[in-house]
């Protein structure tokens, strides 16, 4: 049953290693093009991409290989701790670099939603470019204190990110009851005006369809993040065990897993970048008559 559970990880992770390579390329090559979105979020979208680059390239193959040495039994020689030690050192710091990320963007949309006549006077190029520096330097911190206090490191770990997720909550749910209030505002001008108003149909339809897109974003965001926190804290409140290990290993590989998904949410779901990138694969891709 073990040796199943590895195995299916290390293929998993194998094809997952593969797609955030290819995905984040594509997405920083297109993020790299001349494009009609805000430079501030070209600067979001851009670290993002990167650390799940890195974690498509890094991370996970040192996660591979720590699997495929626990298949072969090989887990008593220096070799091994070597690549878990640097598994771990890795994942939090390109992980997290990541899940910053992601709470950045989520701040971002906040921003333009809420404060959008005041937009681009809060969210200037500077300060966007300050938040991502925090960002890394914040991940770099987590990722030294691994090494040097590895036995108080889960419980900061669980603390900043139930951090996160309670502020990404509360931005999503604020980001939702705003959009909510754009939509009814527009049924209430269709009712006043009774003619003529296609296009704020055609509107009312865009800010449900925003609605939704944002709450799909936050459970995928959840899905994959989530598990991973709770294993720490049952770790450290009930200590290791067989069926808390192969808990990890799902954990671990979900946790992974966002590095593929974040391009598709975050760059593909946005028009011109999903055109770049339909372009840049045009260009790679044969053509059959050819």
């Amino acid at each position: 049953m073990m040796q199943a559970l590895l195995i299916a990880n290390c293929v998993f992770n194998a094809f997952f290693s593969f797609t955030a390579i290819t995905l984040n390329i594509v997405t920083i090559i297109a993020l790299r093009k001349p494009l009609t979105i805000p430079r501030a979020v070209k600067i979001l979208l851009l670290s993002l991409a990167v650390s799940d680059f890195g974690v498509g390239l890094l991370v996970q193959p040192l996660y591979i290989t720590r699997l495929v040495m626990m298949i072969k039994e090989n887990t008593q020689t220096l070799y091994f701790e070597i690549i878990l030690n640097s598994f771990y050192a890795t994942g939090h710091f390109l992980i997290y670099a990541s899940f910053f990320g992601v709470v950045a963007l989520t701040a971002d949309r906040y921003l333009a939603v809420h404060f959008y006549l005041r937009y681009q006077e809060l969210v200037t190029q500077k300060r966007v470019v300050a938040v991502v520096i925090s960002n890394w330097i914040l991940s770099a911190i987590l990722m030294l204190l691994f090494i040097w206090i590895p036995n108080a490191v889960g419980i900061i770990s669980v603390l900043v990110e139930s951090v996160c997720y309670l502020t990404t909550a509360l931005f999503y749910f604020k980001i939702y009851l705003a959009v909510r209030h754009h939509s009814n505002q527009i049924h209430v001008l269709q009712a006043q005006l009774a003619q003529n108003n296609e296009g704020d149909i055609a509107n009312a339809a865009g800010e449900r369809k925003a609605a939704v897109g944002t709450f799909y974003v936050y459970l995928v965001f959840l899905i994959c993040y989530l598990p991973s926190t709770c294993y720490w804290i049952i770790l450290r409140s009930a200590g290791p065990s067989t069926m808390l290990f192969q808990f990890e290993l799902y954990t671990s590989t979900l946790m992974l897993l966002n590095s593929s998904l974040n391009p598709l949410i975050y760059s593909w779901k946005m028009r011109h970048v999903r055109h770049a990138i339909m372009e840049i694969l045009r260009n790679i891709l044969p053509h059959p008559h050819q």
